[in-house]
């Protein structure tokens, strides 16, 4: 049962340096933060849960993304990082809005662990939009680049 799952990954970081974690299972999301000193009264997984539950409302469905026109191809991160538009700080970026582009070229780079990424594009044609802030995080799959095909 989830109760259980929850409550035997909380005992096992009881005694780690770890002071605050999310856990989403099963639709339940739960929060918490540990107090190395003695609580008043104790509380139990089933009161965390039980109140999680109670205080959650529903979340509202997320808006569906608008599908670009048929021509127009999608660049999407491979991973998790931030994104730059630039080789460097202070540098031009690879790519404006309304720049032509050839398959293959950088459109970006995306940082992971300290490894900078080129992503590169994978179509030959006209940058429509771009989609991610530089300097940002960006999730993995996420839309970065429109890039109208020729």
């Amino acid at each position: 049962m989830v109760i259980e799952k929850i409550e035997k990954l909380l005992k096992s970081l009881e005694n780690s340096s770890i002071e605050e974690v999310e856990i989403e299972l099963e639709g339940i999301k739960l929060k918490a933060r540990y107090c190395r000193q003695k609580p008043s009264q104790p509380i139990t997984v089933e009161k965390i849960v039980e109140t999680a539950t109670t205080a959650a409302t529903p979340e509202s469905p997320k808006p569906a993304e608008s599908e670009p026109p048929e021509n127009i191809h999608i660049i999407r991160s491979p991973i998790v990082g931030t994104f730059y538009r630039a080789p460097s700080p202070g540098a031009e970026p690879f790519v404006k809005e309304g720049d032509f582009v050839e398959k293959g070229q950088t459109l970006c780079i995306i940082e992971a662990l300290k490894v900078m990424n080129e992503i590169e594009s994978d179509v030959s044609g006209r940058v429509v939009k771009i989609l991610a802030e530089n300097g940002q995080p960006v999730e993995f799959d996420q839309p970065l680049f429109y890039i109208e095909k020729v």
